[in-house]
């Protein structure tokens, strides 16, 4: 991924936080130098009036531009209203559009003469088609809408005139500050490369992301019958296609590619003819040998844009000028509509410009944000899609429908149930079960079904011994039916703890504790398994409860520290001591004890904990490793200690139980670990004997910038999953049953570990079961618990429904 400066120059691919500053400090000078040029223009921006808007420009003739005008002049015939367009009246940038039912449902409410025009013309369809290699499936029950873009701006343009909107064409529009001075409100839909943007790039704050692959927007003369989905393996590289419908004869086709794909290919010493002649040829068979045309087509890269406002004074930000969502999860022209509809209702609702436009920013920002989550999810996956090239084709068809996270399993599945069963019994899931149900083998373990409750530590041990507070907690996760109970991070010495009240295994008293435990899940969960998280803490030692202040060093009997390198965690906390080589060997052995007190404990699979910036992990990350002798500088080196530690484990934890190992995929900060690297240490883990990957992020450095979101870290598990081969435990942010289904048959995953949905819900397992209606073996309620196997009532549902209603 490459990240681009604020003036749209390229930014070279340094990591986030550093390239960001970058972006946002060219913006601010870009901005400064244009005011100067212009006198004092960037300085003289007016504030939200306090009155009526009564004259509007509006900067840009697209799509977003023109619904604005026409809804603001609809409302308010009174007022003044310029759209300026630099250029002419049918130069589009690509051919079809797609609109959702939702944002058709808002035109209709806001202005039917539109939405009668825009029903007229539409095409519709249900099925979304996916190509891979030579094998076709199809899925149904999706529905779309799409006409041609050119037809859209001409119907926006009849409104515009027909309600008297001034429309220019081929005229630049004045300098923004100019335009803010002279009327009441400037709306800038003015693209991905905004200028109005630009101009103010010091206030808005924007950040442009470059992304991986190349594309071309082209079209065919004839009717594809479904949204087609298809990818041609060249010997240059993964190719592939996106194409729809957008009239009764004529189709949009994207093709896209990896950069080093489309080099590879020669396309960027091909003129525009033969470069729609190649893409033709590679698609024949999806095209039926029919040619594409296109329309002043060029290779180019996506850009996400993100703003860090959208409103400067009496200047808004609308479409692609405020932020981007990928082609590939549906239109940025519904995006923009949606802001017309909202911004147009804010001004309307709210007394003055100046909360009317944060009214508008209030209620967009939200839903923007979660489309371009969805959106990277989609172009991150097409970027990729050559990891996936290896799944069975009914497989590979969910991933990609699934693949932003918006389409689920169960979504799909009431869609069309007949292709989600399919792909179900694909994967082996027995008659009714869901794929969450479906039991997993490790070693000599048998999962019943694919629920981890995660490792969360609970600091409530008194002298490293866990009490009745761990055998209820864990027992009663046990008893909720998961399939793998997780311990907190088990310390293997008493200078290894983070807190006082963390669990050990170091004396003979714990492994005690720790098999009363064991034994309750053993008894009591039948089928279930319950393992154990080896950790030392390192630099991140000797703090406080975590709600007396997490990460805060003690305010009295502190113990010493050791990590790889002399680097306290948090600045003025505690600096721990360099670990010597005899000092590496106790910690070893310190490991190896806790693992015997482990098998003699009766856990059923150990996990090695070199994640989240404790000691093993510290050695990992270049952030927290500095050293300089055989422990530290490549990769390799980095990886030594936590590979000889997990050895000397292996060599004493019995054979036929499992190993897994969770990492930090990413360190979330310039210069940490990478997506990269995170492969490169899963694959030197796998090699010495690991049979899974737990795969988390961050927490590593206390300045990182974790990228949040809904089941956020799952694309780092992914790319392990498929690159190394290993089996994974996907983690963060996931919380539905529908999700673990997804993740799960998708092939993204092979467990899922949940831990705050454990703590609102120990029976979330057992309850994911019902909710769905399953009784199969891969969940069993405790005999005791089982008169609670369906939802109790809450009042009564029975009541006469009205049948009638009286106007007054």
């Amino acid at each position: 991924m490459t990240r681009e400066t604020a003036d749209g120059t390229p930014g070279g691919t340094t990591g986030r936080a550093t390239v960001e500053a970058k972006d946002q400090a060219t913006g601010r000078a870009t901005a400064e130098a244009k005011g100067r040029a212009a006198g004092k223009e960037t300085a003289e921006v007016r504030g939200g009036a306090a009155g009526p808007v009564r004259k509007v420009a509006v900067v840009g003739g697209g799509p977003g531009g023109l619904y604005t005008a026409a809804l603001l002049k609809r409302l308010d015939p009174t007022r003044e209203i310029t759209v300026w367009e630099r250029n002419a009246p049918d130069d589009t940038f690509g051919f079809g559009v797609v609109l959702s039912d939702e944002t058709l449902g808002g035109i209709e409410h806001a202005d039917p003469v539109v939405h009668e025009a825009l029903k007229a013309e539409f095409v519709r369809w249900d099925d979304i088609d996916i190509v891979h290699r030579g094998v076709r499936h199809r899925s149904g029950g999706h529905g779309f809408a799409a006409l041609g873009r050119r037809r859209l701006l001409e119907i926006l343009h009849e409104r515009c005139r027909s309600l008297g909107v001034e429309l220019r064409f081929r005229t630049e529009a004045p300098h923004p500050a100019r335009l803010a001075r002279t009327y009441d409100l400037v709306v800038a839909a003015d693209g991905v490369h905004s200028t109005t943007r630009e101009a103010f790039a010091d206030v808005f704050r924007p950040t442009l992301t470059g992304h991986r692959c190349r594309y071309i927007w082209l079209a065919a003369d004839f009717a594809l019958d479904a949204f087609r989905f298809e990818v041609a393996e060249t010997e240059h590289g993964v190719m592939q296609l996106h194409g729809y419908p957008y009239s009764a004869d004529a189709s949009t086709v994207i093709v896209e590619m990896r950069e080093e794909v489309w080099r590879a290919a020669g396309f960027g010493e091909l003129d525009e003819g033969e470069s729609v002649e190649r893409c033709a040829k590679i698609f024949s068979e999806a095209l039926g040998g029919r040619p594409l045309r296109s329309r002043n087509s060029q290779w180019t890269a996506f850009r996400t844009v993100v703003n860090e406002r959208w409103s400067h004074g009496n200047v808004v930000l609308l479409g692609d000028a405020a932020h981007t969502a990928h082609f590939s999860i549906g239109s940025g022209t519904k995006l923009a509509v949606e802001d017309a509809l909202a911004l147009a209702a804010c001004l309307t609702e709210q007394d003055t410009t100046a909360a009317a436009l944060a009214a508008y920013e209030q209620e967009r920002r939200p839903v923007v944000a979660s489309t371009q989550r969805a959106a990277r999810a989609s172009l991150e996956w097409f970027e990729n899609v050559g990891l996936y090239l290896g799944q069975r084709p009914r497989q590979f068809a969910f991933n990609l429908l699934t693949r932003s996270r918006r389409v689920t399993h169960d979504n799909l599945r009431l869609r069309d149930a007949h292709f989600t069963g399919s792909v179900e019994r694909e994967f082996g899931c027995p008659p009714g079960t869901p794929p969450m149900f479906t039991p997993f083998r490790l070693r000599g373990l048998t999962l019943p079904n694919r629920v981890v409750v995660s490792p969360m530590d609970m600091y409530s041990a008194v002298d490293g011994v866990p009490g009745d507070f761990h055998l209820v907690h864990l027992g009663a996760r046990a008893l909720g039916g998961a399939g793998l109970v997780m311990t907190e991070m088990v310390c293997v010495s008493e200078t290894g703890r983070i807190t006082p009240g963390c669990a050990g295994l170091y004396t003979g008293r714990q492994t005690e504790a720790w098999r009363r435990i064991t034994d309750f899940v053993h008894a009591r969960s039948p089928g279930g398994a319950i393992g154990v998280q080896l950790g030392h803490s390192g630099r991140k030692g000797s703090t406080r409860l975590m709600w007396e202040g997490i990460d805060q060093p003690l305010p009295d009997g502190n113990w010493p520290l050791v990590a790889a390198s002399p680097l306290p965690y948090l600045p003025g906390g505690q600096t721990p001591r360099q670990l010597s080589r005899a000092q590496l060997t106790d910690i070893r052995e310190q490991f190896t004890a806790a693992t015997w007190r482990a098998a003699r404990a009766g856990f059923d699979l150990l996990e090695l904990h070199c994640a989240h910036g404790y000691l093993l992990s510290g050695f990992l990350s270049p952030l927290t490793n500095r050293r300089t002798d055989a422990y530290g500088g490549s990769l390799a080196k980095r990886l030594r200690f936590p590979l000889e530690v997990f050895d000397a484990v292996r060599g004493v934890w019995p054979e036929e139980r499992p190993m897994t190992v969770r990492i930090s995929a990413t360190d979330w900060a310039e210069g940490g670990t990478t997506a990269e690297d995170a492969v490169e240490i899963a694959r030197a883990f796998a090699a010495h004997g690991a049979d899974a990957i737990d795969v988390s992020t961050g927490q590593v450095v206390a300045e990182e910038e974790p990228d949040f979101g809904r089941s956020y870290q799952t694309p780092f598990a992914d790319r392990i999953r498929h690159e190394v081969g290993i089996p994974v435990i996907a983690v963060g942010a996931i919380s539905s049953w529908d999700d673990v289904n997804s993740l799960i048959l998708a092939g993204r995953t092979d467990l899922v570990a949940l831990a705050r949905p454990h703590l609102y819900d120990p029976h979330w397992t057992l309850h994911a079961a019902a909710e769905q209606g399953y009784e199969g073996p891969g969940v069993a309620w405790p005999e005791p618990y089982r008169a609670g196997s369906r939802p109790p009532r809450t009042g009564r549902t029975d009541a006469p429904k009205p049948r009638l209603s009286l106007g007054t």
